[in-house]
């Protein structure tokens, strides 16, 4: 079995993460495959080790913008695909207009499906290209013989859209690095904390309109200003709009940054750190599919405030304190109910440790590769009868 994979617009994030992170544990004695094309731009490539059953392709077209990135893929994937006697293509960055069968895709962006988080946005590129995706991708999975999604919501609400997809679908999770896996710490008082030796909060995530960082600024700020001697540490790169709305919520707040540290975007490889020195984690997302941040935070053993969005419920179940992340109210009730008790602290931060460990990279590897295959005999076969 020859597998192709389009990364033609896989940049980064969670899209990149999950392509290095899956084809890094493959072994086609265990998965069942002789050899693997990826088609990826210049950058995407580095990350690769060289191996005889991976073959790594950069055509120009892919290092340039988006227009020519849409080209390449709807008039030469197709032929390259067959030119280099691919079996199947997986596309995992979930649009494709290409003539190639067969093709399994993946949901990986509900943005374009909740229409709610889409408008947060306003009148602007980004909502536009929102709605051009819905559009792409809903006719993506329509003519996808196989679709993976990673999370039961994401499925449900897809589905909404969509309607009924005849292709065979499959339910995915991403993995977890181990890397993350911090046994969780010993949970002390409050009051063994002060300001010269705080008690560390962690949010990190992108700054964008459905992250909600202000709120949780805001939230924070209540708790400090009766006396808990807390630091919010944000991590995470930025959409400029979201940002200024953040920094204009921090001066209002801390304006000499006291307690509110925004430290940007920190590489993949130093994120450990940060986890390994905090006491709590928060995630207050309001449109995600598949939460890769939660599952590293719950790894890392810490306890969690989470958001009551998405599929966070589905994700974190009862191993953390749940709040409306639209509420600074709820986010501080929540964050106030673990730091005030350390015995909660350690049975949900052990909870969540526990629940993150069903979660890898090489359970995905396996159940992806076994799906591609059943995809591919259910396509020969019907080829076969016609």
């Amino acid at each position: 079995m020859i597998i192709g994979i389009d990364a033609s617009n896989i940049r980064q994030g969670g899209g990149k993460t999950h392509l290095v992170e899956l084809i890094s544990v493959l072994e086609p004695n265990v998965q069942k495959f002789d050899k693997l094309i990826v088609w990826c731009n210049q950058d995407i490539s580095k990350n690769f080790i060289n191996t005889p059953w991976l073959i790594i392709k950069t055509p120009k077209d892919l290092d340039l913008g988006p227009t020519s990135r849409f080209i390449w893929q709807r008039f030469k994937l197709s032929r390259l695909a067959k030119v280099n006697c691919c079996d199947l293509l997986l596309i995992p960055g979930g649009s494709f207009s290409g003539k190639f069968k067969p093709f399994v895709t993946m949901s990986r962006n509900m943005l374009p499906f909740e229409w709610t988080e889409a408008k947060r946005y306003g009148v602007a590129i980004i909502t536009l290209r929102l709605i051009i995706l819905r559009f792409l991708q809903s006719k993506t999975f329509k003519n996808a013989n196989g679709v993976i999604f990673l999370t039961n919501y994401a499925k449900e609400k897809v589905l909404k859209v969509s309607g009924n997809l005849p292709c065979k679908k499959s339910i995915i999770p991403h993995g977890l690095n181990s890397r993350f896996k911090i046994i969780p710490k010993e949970q002390h008082l409050i009051s063994e904390y002060s300001n010269e030796n705080p008690f560390q909060l962690l949010y990190i995530s992108i700054i964008d309109q459905y992250k909600h960082q202000w709120h949780v600024v805001e939230a924070v700020s209540k708790l400090k200003l009766i006396g808990y001697p807390i630091v919010l540490n944000l991590v995470g790169p930025s959409y400029p709009k979201a940002l200024k709305r953040l920094d204009r919520q921090i001066k209002k707040f801390d304006i000499n940054n006291e307690f509110i540290k925004y430290h940007g975007p920190i590489p993949y490889d130093e994120l450990r750190d940060f986890y390994e020195r905090s006491h709590l984690g928060i995630f207050a997302s309001s449109c995600e599919n598949m939460p890769n941040i939660l599952l590293e935070t719950m790894a890392a053993g810490l306890p969690i405030a989470c958001s009551n969005r998405g599929p966070m419920p589905e994700v974190l179940g009862d191993a953390g304190l749940f709040f409306n992340p639209e509420s600074p109210k709820e986010i501080s009730v929540a964050i106030e109910s673990l730091i005030n008790n350390p015995k909660l602290r350690k049975e949900k931060s052990f909870a969540s440790f526990q629940k993150a460990q069903k979660y890898s990279w090489q359970e995905c590897a396996d159940d992806t590769f076994d799906f591609l295959r059943e995809v591919l005999r259910e396509y020969e076969g019907l080829s076969c009868a016609e």
